[in-house]
């Protein structure tokens, strides 16, 4: 039964659309939020418009950033030669954990998923082909979408967009449990499949 008070309401519904809060969930936090000093509730408040305000999009690897292009772009010391192709943002957060991966990113922005509608044109997937033409030429793509079948089927179509570039595409190793996120595997589960990766094309 939906509370009767409005902002109350309002709030819960709005908690209830982000990913993995549900009903429950949701009136768990905005109740949390009622019995909370007024600076906590304030500070969140506050961090979610700064979020709104400050984060953007990186031009080139299309990862969160507060300046354009991201620090990783711009960071000489890393391996230009090589680029990563991630999901998530989040991806880029876990991979970069390990300390192992020192080249560049390439964030999709979700995978294809046919049944949701989703196909290769809402991703970020046409914005990397103009990267592998760069003044220094990319030699690796590693493809590290999470092993799903939609991270599989997104592997598969950017494999087949390089085909005949003379670039070598590789696979994250499945030292990576099927079905399972990049964002929640630890530092050693990653750093295996990175080392382990394999050519797919």
């Amino acid at each position: 039964m939906r509370p009767v008070v409005e902002p109350v309401a309002r709030l819960i519904d709005e908690f209830s659309r982000l990913p993995g809060i549900g009903p429950k969930t949701a009136s768990r936090l905005v109740f949390y939020l009622l019995r909370a000093p007024e600076e906590q509730a304030q500070s969140l408040a506050d961090a979610v418009r700064e979020l709104r305000k400050r984060i953007i999009f990186c031009s080139v690897c299309f990862n969160i950033t507060e300046s354009d292009p991201c620090a990783i772009c711009t960071d000489e010391g890393r391996d230009r030669s090589v680029i990563c192709v991630v999901e998530e943002p989040l991806d880029v957060v876990a991979i970069e954990r390990t300390r192992d991966y020192q080249g560049l990113y390439h964030v999709l922005h979700g995978t294809i998923a046919p049944v949701q509608g989703i196909g290769p044109d809402e991703l970020r997937i046409a914005e990397l082909l103009p990267r592998l033409d760069a003044v220094l030429p990319v030699r690796e793509v590693i493809i590290a979408t999470n092993p799903n079948m939609e991270g599989e089927a997104t592997a598969m179509y950017v494999a087949r967009q390089l085909e005949g570039r003379g670039i070598r595409v590789t696979r994250l190793a499945r030292g990576l449990p099927m079905g399972g996120d990049l964002e929640y595997a630890d530092e050693m589960t990653l750093s295996r499949a990175l080392s382990g990766r394999q050519v797919i094309v």
